[in-house]
């Protein structure tokens, strides 16, 4: 029982990147979808609360994800390195290897703010 509860205090403390990293596992090793996943993950990190879907619907971090950088590659890339303070280089290697994660963590505010300036400059762009 003891391994058990180790094992739920250490996805309590998932950080939201580590718990995507676990959903693609899951999706890709076991077959599992990562909305099924994330469900799971996010009931114990609200407290252990029995209606899931309210947690889900709670959520107060999101993540802005680059899904290609599309035909204006280039203000994509110079927009990236605005936004996150990456040098040139980083912001070019995360715009090439799209889909990936711009920002994580982030306020619906925010991240709505950065797809909107994503998609602007011509990228197609993902919140979760």
């Amino acid at each position: 029982m003891a391994d058990l509860k180790a094992f739920a205090e250490q996805l309590v403390n998932l950080t939201v990147k580590e718990v995507n990293e676990l959903a693609q596992i899951l999706k890709d090793e076991y077959g599992i979808e990562p909305a099924a996943a994330a469900v799971a993950v996010a009931a114990p990190a609200a407290g252990g609360g029995d209606d899931a879907p309210a947690a889900a619907a709670e959520q107060t971090a999101f993540d802005v994800i680059l899904k290609e950088a599309g035909g204006q590659k280039l203000a994509v890339v110079k927009l990236v390195k605005d936004l996150t303070g990456l040098g040139l280089k980083e912001a070019k290697d995360l715009v090439d290897g799209a889909p990936k994660e711009v920002k994580t963590g982030v306020t619906k505010e925010e991240a709505e703010s950065l797809k909107k300036q994503l998609e602007e400059a011509g990228a197609v762009v993902e919140v979760k």
